[in-house]
């Protein structure tokens, strides 16, 4: 029985009847497609409202065994079509009654009933024809693969306005090539005589090659819809999928709002989107990822102005472009190759079932998880409603810190705490429904059966696959497994989620709050201190020193937990998963006041271990400060925490300054989060004001720096402004920074910027 990993479901109306259709590529290395004609699509209604649909041509009303959360039974409406069922589902709405995964996308539906996800086994005669294996109306059934896919990467380089195509690179699996037009031959490269010809030549070869995966940086926003539009204009029929069909783009309405590329038969996946979705950093051109992550960045002389140095390099050294096109399309790969992000995606859609080029999308996947299991269960969930934003959810404890700098701090926190008290007290949605009598009540009121309770076996499952794949080794598979635990909390939290309900969600921060409390009070039981605490996690000061400092941590680990779980066992009569971690244990720890405050700040610390200085929100790791920043603070507490004197090295800082030494250090960075700048109303912040300066050349994110004028813009390769305000710089950035360090230690920010002292009141 042939088994493969699936890439897209669709499905297509054919002379009047819905087929599922499935794509993917077979273990052995064959692309395959399934069609399934015998599947129609349905929804659910409870029995007492079927009337409102019996007499409409559209639905077969069908009894069923099944009943919705309030125990009221249902029966089945069939549709002859997906687009049938929409106005079926909004005749029942309209009279003020519920339906029942009336929302479910057809082609999902089809797999969850089949009962697979993204591996699954074939059973039934494949024939080989257009290089596709195709099964009709097979029996399908999960299985556990390792797929090998086939990816490309894709890369264009135009014309400044991007009205003309000057050449296509094509990277990946079988093939490396970069595709001209009109430049005659050059070396490395294919030429062709126009673009015309260009565009037919370049989508020939991406469908000769066959990839699974179509990759790039932006290529989505950027390459493919570039190339579509290309396409359109010079009348080349755009064909890139397996199967004749358009390419259509689409806009996701999740926290992200990504945009997808939908090609038949294959899976677009934008390197940017990947990556951003992974890691935080400063700066996500691919140039800068390139060098920060591989150690080598993009072709391109350093000049002032990139682009005319991509139309002097088309006109007067084609070669030199293609080289550099073909190394932007080689830098996508190794930056995914590198960080392991195509076989995290990977992963994460064999887990949760949903497609590879939309694994980020919790709330469905949630869905293809939940549903089957209530399912087994006798029930039908709810359709989703529109409902306002949530403002009822609360968030997890953040404890009043001890401001000051401290010696052998450790951190203790609860592994997958919001998991493990999903598992512990039988935190679920159709947990909640059945509660009786004898009920698990949380500290805001809401009841859990004990039993029947669906959550808690999906995460025991899930922990068990994630201790084989750290047993293994596979930190894909841990990192997936990982996402899909901690991301069950938000989705139950969230309004689009069909499970949404403000009880349970409090409820499971509900809990945690109370956890977090009672961990504070033992530790403070034992003798000792706190010194913050955050959702899952305590930093405690230690009274050893030396070699017992950790004896001294594993012990206390060890009571605090059992006292924990003998609260749970008392308070609730079940058995707690709850596991205290020893995270690690700073030698040296920092937690500054918050600004013109006493009170110790949140969220925002520095502790020293093993040699190293670590920093959390502090300016030193935020984006938007300027480096200056980022050299003063952590130069201080390198020095704080090694017993330098943190003051000379200050001093040092801003004299540097105030002489210009550091000016490129003094660059802001922000983002235009409202789309525009004009979108801001009343005097807008500064880097708003820069970006209007900047005009066109303005991008999403805006660098800048302060001046006698105002914030001005700066661009790469261009020269500072000869009027920077350095004042700014000491007084907005480098005093608060070393007044909040030097401060605990006893010292005055006055000497640090070679200012007078004043005189305290006798």
């Amino acid at each position: 029985m042939p088994t493969g990993f699936l890439l897209q479901p669709t499905y297509r109306v054919r002379n009047g009847i819905p087929v599922v259709q499935l794509y993917g590529r077979l273990e052995d290395g064959r692309a395959f497609a399934i069609e399934d004609d015998r599947f129609r699509p349905y929804f659910f209604v409870r029995a007492a409202d079927a009337e409102l649909l019996r007499g409409d041509p559209r639905a077969e009303i069908q009894a069923c065994d099944l009943r919705d959360f309030s125990g009221s039974p249902l029966v089945r409406v069939v549709a002859p079509v997906p687009a049938a069922v929409p106005p079926l589902r909004d005749r029942v709405a309209h009279a003020g009654r519920p339906t029942f995964e009336a929302d479910v996308r057809f082609p999902y539906r089809y797999l969850i009933d089949a009962g697979v996800r993204a591996g699954l086994a074939i059973e039934g005669e494949g024939t080989e024809r257009g290089g596709l294996v195709h099964f009709a109306n097979p029996v399908l059934a999960p299985a556990d693969v390792h797929p090998e896919l086939r990816i490309v990467s894709i890369d264009l380089e135009t014309e400044p306005s991007a009205s003309e195509i000057w050449s296509i690179a094509i990277v990946g699996d079988g093939i490396d090539e970069v595709h001209i037009a009109g430049c005659g031959a050059v070396p490395g490269a294919i030429a062709h005589a126009d673009e015309r010809a260009l565009l037919a030549a370049a989508t020939r070869r991406i469908r000769e090659v066959d990839p699974d995966l179509i990759t790039g940086w932006s290529v989505v926003d950027f390459d493919l819809r570039i190339l579509a539009q290309r396409c359109e204009a010079l009348c080349v029929p755009l064909a890139l999928g397996r199967v004749p069909g358009e390419m259509l783009f689409q806009q996701e309405f999740g926290f992200t709002r990504e945009a997808r590329a939908v090609i038949p038969g294959r899976a677009v996946l934008d390197g940017l989107a990947l990556v951003r979705d992974a890691m935080r950093l400063d700066d996500y051109r691919l140039g800068a990822v390139a060098q920060l992550l591989l150690g080598r960045g993009k072709r391109i002389a350093p000049v002032a102005d990139p682009v005319a140095e991509i139309v002097r390099m088309y006109r007067e050294d084609p070669a030199a472009l293609v080289a550099y096109n073909r190394e932007d399309a080689r830098l996508v790969l190794d930056i995914l190759a590198r960080e392991g992000l195509l076989a995290l995606a990977v992963e994460r859609s064999l887990l949760s079932g949903m497609q590879i080029d939309r694994v980020g999308a919790s709330i469905a996947s949630f869905d293809l998880l939940y549903l089957p299991e209530l399912r087994r269960r006798g029930y039908a969930a709810p359709s989703v409603v529109e409902r306002p934003l949530p403002d009822l959810v609360q968030g997890g404890a953040v404890l009043d810190s001890v401001p000051g700098m401290f010696a052998q701090v450790a951190v203790f926190d609860f592994k997958s705490l919001y998991p493990s008290l999903i598992r512990t007290l039988q935190l679920d949605p159709l947990a909640h429904a059945l509660a009786g009598d004898d009920a698990i009540v949380a500290p805001g009121g809401a009841r859990f059966a004990r039993e029947g309770a669906i959550l808690p076996g999906v995460i025991e499952r899930f922990l068990a696959r994630r201790a084989a794949a750290k047993q293994r080794g596979d930190r894909h598979a841990d990192q997936a497994i990982k996402i899909m635990m901690n991301a069950l909390f938000g989705v139950l939290g969230a309004a689009s989620c069909r499970f949404f309900d403000p009880a349970i969600a409090n409820a499971i921060t509900g809990f945690g709050q109370e956890i977090l409390h009672r961990t504070k009070n033992a530790f403070e039981a034992a003798g000792v201190p706190v010194i913050y605490g955050d959702t899952d996690s305590v930093f405690v000061q230690l009274g050893a020193h030396g070699r017992d400092v950790r004896v001294e941590a594993e012990s206390l680990r060890g009571r605090v937990q059992r006292e924990i779980a003998e609260h749970i066992r008392a308070a609730y009569r079940v058995t707690s998963h709850l596991e205290l971690e020893l995270e690690g244990i700073y030698e040296r720890f920092f937690m500054p006041r918050v600004r013109s405050g006493r009170s110790g700040s949140k969220k925002r610390y520095a502790g020293w271990r093993d040699g190293q200085l670590e920093v959390v929100g502090l300016e030193s790791v935020r984006r938007d400060w300027p480096a200056v920043a980022r050299r003063l603070q952590r130069g201080m507490l390198e020095r704080a925490f090694t017993d330098s004197p943190p003051l000379p090295f200050a001093r040092e800082v801003v004299d540097a300054v105030r002489r210009g030494e550091l000016d490129d250090e003094l660059v802001y960075a922000k983002r235009v989060r409202k789309g525009a700048p004009e979108n801001y109303a009343g005097t807008p912040p500064p880097h708003v004001q820069a970006a209007r300066k900047a005009g066109a050349r303005a991008g999403p994110l805006v660098r800048y720096v302060i001046t006698a004028r105002g914030p001005e813009p700066v661009f790469h390769g261009h020269a500072l402004p000869d009027d920077i305000d350095r004042a700014h710089y000491v007084e907005r950035v480098l005093r608060p920074i070393a007044e909040a360090i030097l401060d605990p230690l006893g010292l005055h920010v006055e000497d640090a910027l070679g200012e007078p002292r004043q005189l305290g009141l006798l």
